[in-house]
């Protein structure tokens, strides 16, 4: 090989070298963008003037999470489809620019545009916001979407977090959740004193009054404390999910039904400041892309969950069933601490209030529309 055949291909690795740097260097530098149909590529090529609107969008829950996880990600590829590229929403996983119970906090103060969470989080904070997320022995979750959208469910909780500098904007909803993994069998309430357990939202505080010790845990630090016995038992999410998070290596015990959560819902919440800032069109876009999200969500939660109980004692978990006696127990606990937390915040007893009346004039039409339960 000649001199001159070496320098020129010395000069093509030097140039190639280089290009590679600066590509690599590059996707160091900005966010992943993660819900488009288009590639990372494609999507930061896009001339800024096509950009009109791009968003920092933290979720609570890991986007490889089946159901519970993947929602977000599918709203923002809609939100990008439908603009052409011109709206964007980066979704950020937890933690990575915000801890997943400080989403709401983050978004209050213009930290960041947007961000996608279960509201039962805030009920430290904004104690009605429980029963916008999850009401035991509440409504199905058809029965929810048709409060939020006919019987002022959405105009109550944009009042509710209105105070709070925040939009929320339902988007996402699942069926009901598992009772909870227990490594022994519950036979009666009983067996729940002294318990210490991993619950959220109101259903904590029934459990509390039953004589658990309840501690609240992101979804990624379950695992381990049941693995290392910090707790005895936990409820978290859908059979799809919590077997992907192992609890049933650790906690044989899987009971229904979903009590304390059967319905979850899930709200895109958006900065005030930020969502009076949008022209109407931008405001239709995030409403019609949520409420797709709605349903898909809840086709996806409800479509995958019998092949995964199916499965279940292939692998030695034992999915049972809460009995009738535990089951009216906790409804009257239930009553009682909803009447309680009424009590408590004026805000609480409006929703509440609203929730009660929904279902009992909705009643007349469920109890005589839908085939008996037995037939």
């Amino acid at each position: 090989m000649s001199g001159k055949q070496i320098s020129n291909k010395a000069a093509l690795f030097a140039v190639a070298m280089a290009l590679a740097v600066g590509f690599i260097t590059s996707l160091a530098v900005r966010p992943v963008h993660i819900g488009t149909s288009q590639s990372l590529d494609s999507s930061e090529t896009q001339s800024a003037s096509q950009v009109r609107v791009r968003w920092r969008v933290p979720v609570v829950f890991q986007t490889t999470w089946p159901v519970l996880g993947d929602n977000p990600v599918y709203v923002s590829q809609m939100i990008n489809d439908a603009s052409r590229g011109a709206f964007l929403l980066d979704i950020f996983e937890p933690n990575e620019i915000v801890p997943p119970f400080s989403i709401t906090d983050a978004v209050r103060d213009q930290k960041i545009e947007a961000g996608y969470t279960w509201l039962g989080y805030d009920q430290g904070k904004i104690p009605a916001s429980a029963l916008v997320g999850a009401v035991p022995f509440g409504m199905e979750p058809w029965e929810y979407s048709a409060w939020w959208f006919e019987g002022n469910g959405k105009n109550l909780t944009e009042t509710l977090y209105k105070k709070h500098n925040i939009h929320p904007i339902f988007c996402g909803m699942t069926g009901p959740e598992t009772a909870g993994w227990f490594r022994k069998p519950i036979q009666s309430l009983e067996d729940l004193k002294g318990l210490k357990i991993r619950f959220a939202g109101l259903g904590g505080k029934v459990i509390e009054q039953l004589g658990a010790s309840v501690t609240m845990l992101p979804g990624s630090e379950i695992f381990q404390a049941l693995e290392k016995g910090a707790i005895d038992a936990t409820e978290f999410a859908l059979p799809i999910v919590d077997q992907q998070l192992g609890f049933d290596r650790v906690a044989k015990y899987n009971y229904y039904p979903g009590w304390h959560q059967p319905f979850t819902a899930s709200h895109l919440i958006v900065n005030l400041t930020t969502w009076d800032s949008l022209d109407s069109n931008d405001q239709s876009l995030l409403e019609l892309a949520c409420t797709a999200g709605v349903i898909r969500n809840l086709s996806s939660s409800e479509g995958k969950q019998g092949a995964v109980v199916a499965r279940f004692e292939e692998t030695g978990a034992l999915p049972r069933v809460l009995s009738l006696e535990i089951l009216r127990e906790l409804e009257r606990v239930t009553r009682r601490v909803l009447e309680q937390e009424a009590e408590r915040d004026k805000d609480f007893a409006v929703i509440y209030e609203s929730q009660l009346e929904f279902r009992q004039n909705y009643s007349h039409w469920k109890s005589r529309a839908y085939l008996p339960r037995d037939f």
